[in-house]
């Protein structure tokens, strides 16, 4: 019996690994958009975190303020990594049943 109560877990860890691996291979394939200063900045980034592009409009770089360009990549920069934990999340929710599981991509 006691075999028996190890072997189903075992199995069910294995298949829990499986699953996550496909959430990953799924989340490489998402993409996230985020823009700011009204569209002026926009980043891509997949759900593994990996910056796709980063768009900066011409009138923005024309401006020749360093400042402001600096700030709105930050803030966009920020605001896709939040988005994409979130996506990720979501994903996870699937998973567990939306079961919060500490320290699974934070």
């Amino acid at each position: 019996m006691f075999d028996k109560n190890w072997t189903s877990l075992f199995k069910q860890a294995q298949d829990m690994q499986g699953k996550l691996s496909e959430i990953q291979e799924g989340l490489a394939e998402k993409t996230v958009e985020v823009s700011t200063g009204g569209g002026m900045v926009k980043v891509v980034a997949n759900g593994l975190h990996e910056i796709i592009s980063i768009r900066i409009d011409d009138e923005l770089i024309n401006m020749n303020d360093r400042e402001v360009l600096e700030d709105l990549i930050t803030g966009a920069m920020n605001e896709v990594h939040k988005k994409v934990k979130e996506l990720a999340q979501d994903e996870m929710s699937k998973l567990t049943g939306g079961l919060k599981i500490p320290g699974l991509f934070t």
